[in-house]
Formats: structure tokens, C-alpha cells, sequence
């Protein structure tokens, strides 16, 4: 129970610094979307490194990044996420929080659709059900906005892509997070020294303080995800599914509350199909879990010490 416990409070922690993020980025100004993502890339990187060699886990890094089969994996995910990310930065910056919340509540279902056509899992009524919702949710918001919301369905794609890359490369967290940074920090330094050269950068000219800021990016980063994957092994994945909708609802209300955003009667009527659309599968599974527990009655004491 202690474990479990313990697990329930990492995987808290993991998504509230997520969905706390939108507080931070805007610190960073005036430096501009890319150069936070430049910036972010690059001290993820070393902070991943200097992880990895914390947990005297470098030969396994090692062995991950010398397997050919995995290397244009480890690309197309440190691109998808790197995107995800640039995306994320700039939709915060812009002052598109409740948009960037919509993404991320969007991901599950189109996470779904993507085992569906990927790897032609069979969805339950449940699960069509919950796509059907998303979509009507997205019509409402397009109707809304008067165009589709492209800043949400930008990030829900590219985290997808993502995970099914991540899926198909199968590595620890640690390593997998040090290996997708790692190839994208020399273009990520390439990138800061170019904005350097035509005078476009921040990280040298605003001070200390500006400096440090952009530095805790890559902290900001790996915080959380050290925090999940420790509550990965403590606690099941449909606890830590169900868990995982806490950053998108601290993103929503920060939106609304801190940022105050506008939000018309379309747009409420929009996230409320999502979240039903996102409720029914988390019931369901809590439902089903709870029937299982009820059969398998209660645990045997013949082989107990």
C-alpha cells in the first residue's frame, strides 16, 4: 500500500509540473518561441546526461544508441516531440492556453485512432463511442472559432506520433528521454549559435537571471519526467491514465482564471463533449477493474510465510 501510495503522489507531482508549465514559459520573455525551444532541447540534454551517469546507466545508453534499427526511430521521435514542444512554447506565448489544454485532453482519442490504424487494435463500443464525442467536440470548437483549431490538433498529432514512435522503440524512460534530447542538442546548438550571430538571441543580453531561466528549462523538464517514471513501476497504467488528465485541467484553468482567457458558450459546450468523451473509457475501465477484483474474491492465504 506504501508503494502504491508513494506511486499515486509521484504521478500527481509528474502531471501537475506539467500542467503548471504555462506559468513558466512566459517568464522567459523576450525571448521567442524558438529560442526557448533551442534552449530547452539543449539543457534537456544535459540534464538527461548528467542523469544517466548519476544512475551509472551509460553503458546502457551506450547499447540503445548503437542499434541500427532504433536510430531513425530515436530521430522521427526526438522531431515529433521537438515539434510538440515548439508548438506547446509558442501557443502558451501567444496567450492560446485553453487552445494548448484542448490538445492535450484531444491526445487520448486520437492516440486511440492511432492503435486502431497502426497496430488495428479493435476498439470496444466504449472507445467509439468516446471517438465519436471528439470528433463532435472538435466540430463545435471549429464552429466556434470559426476555423479549426489547429494549435490543438497540432499538439495532439505530433504527442501521437510520439508515442507510437516511443512504442515501437520500447526503452526505459531515462534512457529513451537522454537518447531523443541527445539527438537533437547539436542542432539545438547550432540553432542558439546562429540566433547568436545575427543578434537575435536573449541567453547572453538580459542578464543573469534571464540566463538561469532559460537554463531551468531543461530542469523544468526532466523533473516531471522523472516523477512519472517512478510512479510508472509503483502503480497500473489505467491508474496513472487516469491521472494523467490532471495537467490539461490545470492548463484549462489557468487559461481561464490566470490568463483570462475568453471562452464563449460554444467553446464550454465543446470541452464538456470532451471531457464526457474522455470519461466514458476511465469509467469504464474502473468499472471493469473493479469486476475483476470482485471475481478473483478475496487473495489466498495457503502459500502466505
Amino acid at each position: 500500500m506504501n508503494r502504491h501510495r508513494a506511486g499515486l503522489v509521484l504521478a500527481v507531482a509528474a502531471y501537475a509540473q506539467w500542467g503548471m508549465f504555462p506559468l513558466y514559459w512566459p517568464l522567459l520573455k523576450p525571448a521567442g518561441a524558438v529560442e526557448i525551444l533551442l534552449h530547452r532541447i539543449f539543457w534537456s540534454c544535459v540534464v538527461a546526461l548528467l542523469i544517466v551517469t548519476l544512475l551509472r546507466r551509460r553503458q546502457m545508453l551506450r547499447a540503445v544508441a548503437s542499434r541500427r534499427e532504433t536510430r531513425l526511430q530515436l530521430v522521427l521521435a526526438a522531431l515529433s516531440v521537438s515539434l510538440n514542444w515548439g508548438i506547446y512554447i509558442w501557443g502558451v506565448n501567444a496567450g492560446e492556453v485553453v487552445e494548448t489544454s484542448l490538445g492535450y485532453f484531444i491526445t487520448p482519442l486520437t492516440t486511440i485512432a492511432a492503435g486502431m490504424l497502426l497496430w488495428r487494435e479493435r476498439l470496444s463500443v466504449v472507445q467509439w463511442a468516446a471517438v465519436a464525442l471528439g470528433t463532435a467536440a472538435v466540430c463545435v470548437i471549429t464552429a466556434d472559432y470559426g476555423r479549426p483549431p489547429w494549435l490543438a490538433l497540432s499538439l495532439a498529432l505530433t504527442f501521437t506520433a510520439y508515442g507510437a514512435f516511443k512504442k515501437r522503440l520500447n526503452l526505459p524512460a531515462v534512457e529513451g528521454f537522454a537518447a531523443e534530447t541527445a539527438v537533437m542538442a547539436v542542432p539545438a546548438l547550432v540553432g542558439m549559435a546562429v540566433l547568436g550571430a545575427r543578434g537575435e538571441a536573449t541567453f547572453t543580453t538580459m542578464g543573469t537571471g534571464h540566463a538561469l531561466l532559460l537554463i531551468g528549462g531543461g530542469l523544468v523538464t526532466a523533473g516531471p519526467l522523472l516523477c512519472f517514471g517512478a510512479a510508472a513501476v509503483r502503480i497500473p497504467l489505467s491508474t496513472l491514465g487516469i491521472v494523467l488528465y490532471l495537467a490539461p485541467v490545470l492548463q484549462f484553468v489557468l487559461g481561464v482564471t490566470v490568463f483570462h482567457e475568453h471562452m464563449p458558450a460554444a467553446r464550454w459546450a465543446g470541452f464538456a463533449l470532451i471531457w464526457l468523451a474522455l470519461a466514458l473509457p476511465a469509467v469504464h475501465s474502473i468499472r471493469v477493474s473493479a469486476r475483476s477484483r470482485r471475481l478473483a474474491g478475496p487473495p489466498s492465504l495457503e502459500n502466505a510465510p
